[in-house]
């Protein structure tokens, strides 16, 4: 729990992030877990992915925008993204966070950007993840989502949630009401335990009950983790349940996890790997530090021999 919060404190902390991005080492280790900081490296990977048998979403990293311009700046960017993908055939949607579309600005910006993004994906008949951020914006988030899509059916975008949060068995039911398509996931920031799990075991507890009701009631879900107690688990689940494999996918991150990745693959499940790109890559890679202690070892073994 303390290296959590710590690898959390520096991917907020200015001071250490300008330091370790001008890092030559630092960038080339961030290229495991992020595809680059072009549109074109990021489509370069999506179709190595698809040749192995992996479906794709693609995640332009930056949140928090300060101006309507680099909201602007960013849906631009996914709008080319959308059209680029159907231009290459790819088996590729986007993911995206709404404070990098100006959430934080004004509503009604952040409103506007989004249904630009999702009548593109109409268009091109694709899929867009909203992401989970902090619990500051959770309620917005879901508010803002429901409304698209319940009351201006945008039936191609989907949301996420965290086992992590106490609320989020609540919010799996009304998905499910709605028929949305979930991803579910533990959760990467730093919450107090008033309204999350503090402990390890409990996040794991709910999301495997969370991951039930889905599997079970669920309009194809993406079930989102690298924990290889989970995911026998979920086999062990469908096979007794009589539940398809093709009712659900697993999801998992770019760079990580990636003998399970093929492995699930090779089993007939269909993956789904979130491939982030773009110069904003600290704060990701922090967080993926903070989830698993794997990664941050990887990072120091090639801190050691570099």
């Amino acid at each position: 729990m303390l290296l959590r919060n710590t690898m959390l404190w520096l991917a907020g902390n200015d001071l250490v992030k300008r330091t370790i991005v001008r890092t030559p080492l630092s960038r080339a280790l961030a290229r495991r877990f992020v595809a680059g900081e072009t549109r074109e490296e990021a489509l370069t990977a999506a179709q190595a992915l698809n040749q192995g048998g992996a479906s794709v979403s693609l995640d332009y990293l930056g949140e928090n925008v300060h101006s309507a311009a680099e909201a602007e700046a960013t849906t631009r960017t996914y709008r080319d993204l959308l059209h680029r993908i159907a231009e290459h055939g790819l088996n590729c949607n986007v993911s995206l966070k709404l404070t990098a579309l100006g959430l934080d600005i004004q509503r009604e910006l952040c409103v506007h950007n989004l249904r630009q993004v999702l009548n593109v994906a109409r268009q091109t008949n694709s899929f867009v993840r909203i992401d989970m951020e902090g619990s500051d914006y959770t309620q917005v988030t879901l508010d803002l989502w429901e409304e698209l899509f319940r009351d201006h059916g945008y039936q191609n975008v989907g949301i996420v949630l965290q086992s992590y949060l106490y609320r989020s068995a609540a919010d799996t039911e009304r998905a499910i009401e709605l028929r949305a398509r979930v991803r579910l996931c533990k959760g990467a920031y730093k919450e107090p335990p008033e309204i999350a799990y503090p402990n390890k075991v409990d996040v794991d507890r709910n999301f495997v009950a969370l991951a039930r009701r889905l599997l079970c009631a669920g309009n194809y879900p993406g079930l989102a983790t690298h924990d290889p107690a989970i995911i026998a688990w979920t086999k062990r689940f469908v096979m007794e349940h009589g539940i398809d494999r093709s009712s659900f996918e697993f999801q998992m991150l770019y760079g990580v996890r990636r003998d399970l990745q093929r492995e699930l693959i090779a089993d007939g499940y269909h993956l789904r790997v979130y491939v982030p790109f773009g110069e904003a890559w600290y704060p990701y890679l922090m967080r993926r530090m903070a989830e698993r202690p794997a990664n941050l070892l990887f990072i120091l073994r090639s801190l050691r021999h570099g």
